[in-house]
């Protein structure tokens, strides 16, 4: 259903190549970022999901992971949101219809996922919080909702129908925003929608904070979600004034040396709050870098969802060069947050809630690698590469190798191809004559080989070893 004809401001666009967005980024920011709705049609053009619906399924039953199943009954407008992790056997028990799986975090458990986030670099990167995907089978929906944050909906796989409510974006008229009482879901009492869009794959929807919104699932679909970082301002001051609170210097307290006799000893009068003034600010963070620092380490902890931890001991540096030399890669953890700032003297650094003094060029580096090879570690100076071998013993680098790394993708196909592949216990088929073999080449655990018309018996002896397990398992 195409969106209703009105005189209203541009709200849906066609991307084209090169312009993923329908026009520059700049105009994008200008005219819709914060201020009203847009959808993108064929913005992925022949996007093919990296994530399929029973992927999704088996992370949400992995330890860590933040999964809901959210279950619709339409004859009750029953709603029932259930938790993961979640076994197995709850997936084949649901029905066909009217339910919803959700799974927060999946760009730090999927490279492919991940990699995504790139399409969105015309934003600050530390903005991003992270990429939600959702399973919907047909009539699935978390209901009519608003977000306190921006969001992009990718369509990944089938069709969902979004309807939105964009009154306030382009008639200045705010929609009712109450929620209702009897689910545990923050659901609209009251949602009437502006617009009714179907979005098929590689069509995008960006939607501002506080846009009353609905999707549908039309058939079985996956929608990935990017959501932004959007602290609210009491989770801001409740940590910067931990912070101040922290560092407070005892010295500086209350103080009225120009004290007069007051008319009244029983009043706070506005003198007495003049003075109360000048204490508050007098602890208050004027240093631009000590107010800097403190946003840095807060944005890279903000709503973080996994713990970076190191799984081995830290090689030493002298080590580290070595390996890179041979071909290994240092690789960020996908858990991990970086953001950089410029300061009075270079700039800092801010790694999942540590703040770093390095040269600008280090922390931009660091800030924006998910890997880094021997070049760019010798691009680094000195105390980039100190800074660097910290973070290693803090498990936020760890050494890989590129050559192990290997798509479970592939790995499914080369099973498959009967060909070139060959699976355990299975019979092959013999294809070249054998006329002669070396037995220098054969192992003493092999009894006797024979070559026959349609192929070759080996016969292995199995014998067990003094230190074998003895209660025969295989």
């Amino acid at each position: 259903m195409a969106a209703r004809k009105s005189s209203a401001p541009l709200i849906e666009v066609t991307a084209r190549p090169g312009q993923p967005l329908g026009m520059a980024p700049a105009t994008f920011l200008r005219d819709f970022w914060q201020k009203r709705p847009l959808l993108i049609r064929n913005a992925f053009p022949d996007f093919q999901t990296p994530v399929q619906p029973e992927d999704l399924a088996g992370l949400a039953c992995e330890e860590g992971v933040l999964a809901r199943l959210i279950e619709h009954d339409k004859h009750q407008d029953g709603w029932r949101v259930r938790t993961g992790p979640f076994q197995e056997d709850v997936f084949p028990a649901l029905p066909d219809h009217d339910w919803t799986l959700l799974v927060q975090d999946v760009d730090k458990w999927d490279p492919d996922v991940r990699a995504l986030i790139e399409h969105f670099s015309f934003l600050p990167r530390w903005r991003m919080d992270d990429v939600m995907i959702s399973f919907a089978a047909t009539g699935g929906s978390v209901g009519a909702h608003v977000d306190q944050y921006d969001v992009f909906l990718l369509q990944a796989h089938g069709h969902r129908r979004w309807q939105i409510d964009a009154s306030e974006s382009i008639k200045g008229k705010q929609p009712p925003l109450g929620f209702r009482p009897d689910v545990e879901l923050k659901l609209l009492k009251v949602f009437k929608p502006t617009h009714d869009w179907v979005l098929a794959p590689g069509d995008m929807l960006y939607l501002p904070p506080n846009v009353p919104h609905h999707g549908v699932a039309e058939d079985p679909c996956l929608t990935f979600s990017f959501g932004m970082r959007a602290p609210s301002s009491a989770e801001l001051i409740s940590d910067y004034l931990d912070t101040l609170i922290a560092d407070a210097d005892e010295n500086i307290r209350y103080q009225d040396a120009d004290l007069k006799v007051p008319a009244d000893p029983n009043e706070i009068d506005t003198v007495a709050m003049a003075r109360v003034i000048t204490a508050l600010n007098a602890i208050r963070m004027n240093d631009p870098d000590k107010l800097g620092d403190w946003f840095g380490r807060f944005i890279t902890t903000y709503r973080a969802a996994g713990e970076v931890m190191a799984h081995q001991a830290a090689p030493a540096p002298e080590e580290v060069v070595q390996a890179l030399a041979s071909g290994l890669l240092l690789q960020r953890h996908p858990w991990a947050r970086l953001a950089w700032r410029r300061a009075k003297r270079g700039a800092s650094l801010y790694v999942s809630g540590q703040d770093f003094a390095l040269p600008v060029k280090d922390a931009q580096r660091l800030a924006g690698a998910e890997q880094l090879d021997a070049a760019a570690y010798r691009g680094l100076s000195d105390k980039g590469r100190a800074v660097l071998q910290q973070l290693l013993v803090g498990g936020v680098f760890q050494l890989i190798d590129p050559s192990e790394m290997y798509d479970a993708e592939d790995e499914d196909e080369d099973e498959d191809d009967g060909e070139d592949a060959m699976v355990l216990g299975e019979v092959v088929e013999g294809r070249d004559r054998v006329d002669a073999i070396d037995a220098d080449a054969v192992s003493d655990d092999v009894h006797s080989v024979t070559v026959h018309d349609d192929g070759i018996e080996v016969i292995v002896n199995f014998e067990d070893d003094e230190e074998d397990d003895s209660t025969g398992r295989a």
